[in-house]
């Protein structure tokens, strides 16, 4: 039986310090090396029982690669759901995808899912805001335009899943020239400052059009992070509405300090 000394484990380690040190068969640790491996908080085990423990670790790798496999289809025609970027083919949906539109499936941290996901968030601040200004106010003006905003994010949004063209030449009234004149010129049109900063002295309702105003404006960061292929975008028409939505969000805040939403 040959015995491990101090010194060579100390000339084994040198600058490592592994978790574990496995005694190899025929060997025996003295007690100065036993007292260093201690000191430096290594587990001291068996070579045979390293084995063992890898044994057991690569059957439970091959159980759990054989559950995927049985998920996974080899014909792309028989299978229920693609894997969008792989090609891979699923009977069963695996807990980390969701669709992208039709049987096409990505990771649930893709960058559509996260655009989609502020999406869905941008649509609750205007419900909620109509809320809020329903309540503080009653003015059925802003809340009918709110309610016109909230109608372009829908059908946005089920444009976006059914991988159909959007089109809108309508938001709030004006078209597309219209929301960009009044956006650039809030004085000519309203008789208020351009780039005026929000104060909280300009009311709730007015707090809340700048809430989703600034949301809109993270919503078309994550919409040009999604659909950004080799620097070339493939959905402008979702870009380009977001950037009017933006717009128009500034003129209804424009109208609101105007008092045009008190006009009857």
């Amino acid at each position: 039986m040959k015995v491990v000394t101090e010194a060579l484990i100390r000339a084994e380690l040198k600058a490592t310090k592994p978790e574990v040190y496995y005694i190899q068969e025929g060997k025996i640790l003295s007690p100065a090396a036993r007292e260093y491996l201690q000191g430096m908080q290594v587990e001291i085990d068996f070579e045979k029982n390293r084995r063992a423990n890898e044994a057991k670790k690569q059957k439970k790798l091959s159980e759990t690669e054989n559950t995927v496999k049985k998920e996974q289809v080899h014909s792309v025609s028989d299978a229920k759901y693609i894997d969008y970027e792989t090609g891979a083919a699923y009977m069963k949906k695996p807990e980390h995808m969701t669709q992208l539109y039709g049987n096409f499936l990505v990771d649930k941290n893709h960058p559509r899912i996260k655009y989609r996901g502020k999406l869905d968030r941008l649509q609750a601040e205007v419900v909620n805001a109509q809320c809020v200004i329903g309540m503080a106010e009653s003015n059925e003006l802003l809340i009918k335009d709110l309610g016109n905003i909230l109608d372009i994010l829908r059908e946005m949004m089920r444009c976006e899943v059914m991988d159909e063209a959007f089109t809108n030449e309508y938001i709030i009234g004006l078209n597309h020239t219209e929301l960009r004149e009044h956006s650039h010129n809030p004085m000519k049109y309203y008789k208020i400052k351009q780039m005026l900063l929000p104060d909280y002295t300009m009311g709730i309702a007015h707090s809340q059009l700048n809430i989703i105003r600034t949301s809109i404006r993270e919503t078309e960061v994550l919409a040009v992070d999604a659909f950004k292929e080799n620097r070339k975008l493939a959905r402008t028409d979702i870009i380009e509405e977001l950037n009017r939505l933006s717009s128009a969000l500034h003129i209804m805040m424009c109208k609101y300090l105007a008092g045009e939403y008190e006009k009857k």
